[in-house]
């Protein structure tokens, strides 16, 4: 595998890179972080853009608190940060579990949150994906997974968008227009698929995650089902947020990831239980509920009953660490 030639951009600021990013146009850039997840695509030939803008010299963009990430902190940064992972405790648990130290120490938060969706029809070397006659999402006109030519099925690969919903996270994005907040949840599409997955327009750029006051110290938890216990992206991700007040719930959110070409808070089966008593038969009413709810297809490794039926198990057990007050 071998990186083909693209010329390389460096902007200061964010009004520069914006600037930069809409007079290429969408269909000749790419932004680069970490470049953890990007560059191994461009070594498999998966839509290679002749344009790099790389976002490391934009100091605003790695800034950090309690209040605000910026989208280039890198993940080992909030890693080794104390005080964030105290007061985060989902977040932390979710970045610790991200592919390998090498690639935290590169890998960024806004990466994270925007990286490509997954498939095995998709993620394979250029001579693979010809003898197959390509696919929706690079170079051919149909999908694999559910054989027609009209959406793709990819899957949304990121770990840190679930905990990041369940505590009500907002998104800053600069564009040409200017900058706007909108909640996180509203940076997904969830009528779009594997290849229209967000709501960004040409030359947005993410300029960083703003964490309310009611998220600091909220119970939170995350958990991802893989192959390996390192490194692979999940083939599941469930997060929750908890507060009770003497057993009855206060705030319950729950978001799942990597089931489906967008990240998805479940706040239809979690409003029902504010105000009710955390039960064992509530929780595991939950837990099935959520299973029904969910439909994988099989573009991961693991085979979609399976990961339907962990969803539930993950579910029920992230419950109960958390009505129990314990640590995972």
């Amino acid at each position: 595998m071998h990186l083909d030639p693209f010329e390389l951009h460096r902007p200061q600021t964010v009004d520069e890179t914006v600037a930069l990013a809409t007079s290429l146009g969408p269909a000749h850039f790419d932004y680069l972080a970490g470049g953890t997840d990007l560059l191994p695509n461009y070594k498999m030939h998966l839509n290679l853009k002749p344009n790099l803008v790389a976002l490391w010299d934009v100091a605003e963009l790695s800034e950090h608190s309690l209040e605000l990430i910026g989208g280039m902190t890198r993940l080992a940064d909030l890693e080794v940060d104390a005080t964030f992972t105290r007061t985060y405790p989902g977040v932390a648990e979710a970045v610790r579990q991200v592919a390998t130290p090498l690639v935290r120490a590169s890998a960024t938060v806004a990466g994270n949150l925007l990286v490509e969706t997954r498939c095995f029809f998709f993620n394979q070397s250029f001579p693979w994906r010809q003898s197959l006659g390509f696919c929706l999402k690079a170079d051919g006109d149909r999908c694999h997974v559910v054989p027609q030519k009209e959406r793709c099925y990819a899957t949304f690969s990121g770990d840190l968008a679930p905990t990041l919903l369940v505590l009500d996270a907002e998104v800053e994005v600069a564009g040409p227009g200017g900058r706007r907040r909108l909640p996180l949840a509203s940076l997904y599409d969830a009528g779009g698929d594997g290849i229209q997955r967000h709501h960004l327009a040409a030359g947005d750029l993410l300029v960083g995650v703003h964490l309310p006051p009611g998220a600091r110290g909220l119970p939170a938890t995350y958990r991802k089902l893989r192959i390996r216990p390192s490194f692979d992206f999940p083939e599941l991700g469930v997060a929750l947020a908890l507060r009770l007040d003497e057993g009855r719930v206060v705030e319950l959110r729950l978001a799942l990831g990597g089931l489906e070409t967008y990240p998805r808070r479940m706040d239809d089966l979690t409003a029902p239980l504010v105000g009710q008593a955390l039960t064992s038969d509530r929780i595991r009413q939950l837990a099935d509920a959520t299973v029904r709810a969910v439909r994988p297809v099989h573009n991961t490794f693991l085979d979609p009953g399976y990961r339907k039926k962990m969803t539930g198990v993950f579910v029920r057990r992230a419950l109960e660490q958390l009505s129990a007050g314990r640590a995972a």
